[in-house]
């Protein structure tokens, strides 16, 4: 049965790209970036849809260019939303950063009524710092009728010779989410950036390549691709540039072509430096199953395979989720019944003042009064929690989400127009 995705927040289509080759036909590509929406239409007889109509660019939280109801009843409501909320290498803001779309995406659900949901984001969401916003994600899909699950993925256990860990969120409704089970990973996928850039390395007739993809035999670090917030294309914090160095990569910049002669390579004691069709080619592209074609500058396309969901990750998810909506395998009679804050679910639940001595009576295991304090210091970062000091103990009482799920007077829509030109 033909299967059908909405995708929000695009990019450059390694989604979209491994979606398809999982058999999902796209309805709508919904990206902000210009020159990624570009990418995306240049890719469409390879998504075998032929109509530039398929890509809209914009801010996907705009009603003026877009309705999500016209799309109710879709197959698949999928996306990556924005990561610098929650990236560790960032703040952390969570919901009250501008860029934060995860708790929009959650509402829409309401409003699509999608048989299924998958959303990508970086390991920060993953943390303790995010317990209460996963918790918040769990009730509320949980209210709409749907199950739901968080996994954190490994990109190098698909085939992918790069570190990249992502967290996803998968949910259905009940009778379909029976049948979902996570794409195994597999040490047989196992591939190396000198096994899958040897050839590249060597194109353009440098002796060296052979030896220099014997030295970079293990996975890259995690690809990244940053901001429009910062410079030009670079592979990473010093950390990870020692690690390239240990692989044999210069990680200051990008080269336009391989190298020639050693004379070539500024840097001998850190090696060659990698084009973006190298790059490319370690976030999982490639020139057969996966093969794309990117547009812009050298900067600009950096930044779209950087910033992108590797394609055989993607396909392999997509795969899963079709099976399960399609009823294929072995049913699973368990709930995952996933809690990840039991803190934010004691106080939700009373929805009043509680004490300290009451919320830790509610918790399923003891914990120190020091580290509820700090958890509740969590939570208020992304919930208002009012606290009242009495005469003998402190009260808390949980308030409302401060995420943006399409208020009109939220303040993510001024901070949103104010800094449009800098949000990748």
């Amino acid at each position: 049965m033909a299967l059908e995705v909405v995708e929000i927040c695009a990019g450059a289509g390694g989604q979209a790209l491994g979606l398809h080759r999982a058999g999902f036909t796209h309805r709508l590509a919904f990206e902000l970036d210009p020159n990624a929406c570009n990418t995306l239409r240049a890719n469409s007889k390879r998504l075998k849809t032929t109509s530039d109509d398929w890509v809209v660019e914009g801010d996907v939280a705009d009603s003026s260019i877009w309705q999500p109801m016209t799309f109710a009843g879709v197959d698949l409501l999928a996306g990556g939303v924005p990561c610098p909320p929650f990236t560790v290498a960032g703040k952390q803001l969570g919901a009250s950063d501008e860029r934060d779309l995860f708790a929009w995406a959650i509402e829409q659900v309401e409003v699509v009524r999608p048989r299924a949901l998958m959303l990508e984001n970086v390991r920060g969401l993953s943390m303790p710092r995010f317990a209460g916003y996963r918790q918040h994600v769990l009730d509320r899909l949980r209210s709409l009728g749907y199950a739901a699950d968080w996994r954190l993925l490994h990109a190098s256990k698909y085939g992918v010779p790069q570190l990249r860990p992502r967290f996803v969120l998968v949910a259905m409704k009940p009778e379909d989410f029976s049948y979902f089970h996570w794409p195994e990973p597999s040490e047989k996928n196992r591939s190396t950036v000198g096994g899958v850039l040897k050839r590249l390395m060597g194109a353009e007739g440098w002796s060296g390549a052979e030896a220099w993809a014997r030295k970079a035999n293990d996975i890259a670090p995690t690809i990244v691709g940053g901001s429009k917030k910062h410079g030009g294309a670079d592979l990473g914090p010093s950390r990870a540039k020692e690690a390239w160095r240990l692989l044999g990569v210069d990680a200051l910049g990008l080269a336009d072509h391989a190298p020639r002669t050693d004379a070539d390579i500024t840097n001998p004691d850190r090696g060659p430096k990698l084009t973006c069709d190298m790059v490319a080619r370690i976030q999982g592209w490639d020139d057969k199953k996966f093969a794309w074609e990117f547009s812009g500058r050298k900067t600009s396309k950096y930044r779209q395979i950087g910033n992108a969901f590797p394609p055989p990750v993607a396909m392999q998810l997509g795969k899963a989720i079709a099976a399960a909506l399609n009823h294929e395998g072995q049913s699973r009679s368990d709930d995952p019944g996933v809690k990840d804050d039991p803190i934010y679910v004691a106080l939700r639940k009373n929805n009043g003042f509680m004490t300290a001595a009451q919320i830790l009576q509610q918790l399923p295991s003891p914990i120190e009064l020091h580290d509820l304090e700090r958890r509740i210091s969590l939570l208020g970062h992304d919930f208002h929690i009012e606290v009242r000091n009495g005469s003998s103990e402190t009260v808390y009482r949980l308030g409302n989400f401060k995420a943006f799920l399409g208020q009109e007077d939220h303040d993510r829509n001024a901070q949103f127009l104010k800094n449009r030109a800098r949000i990748s």
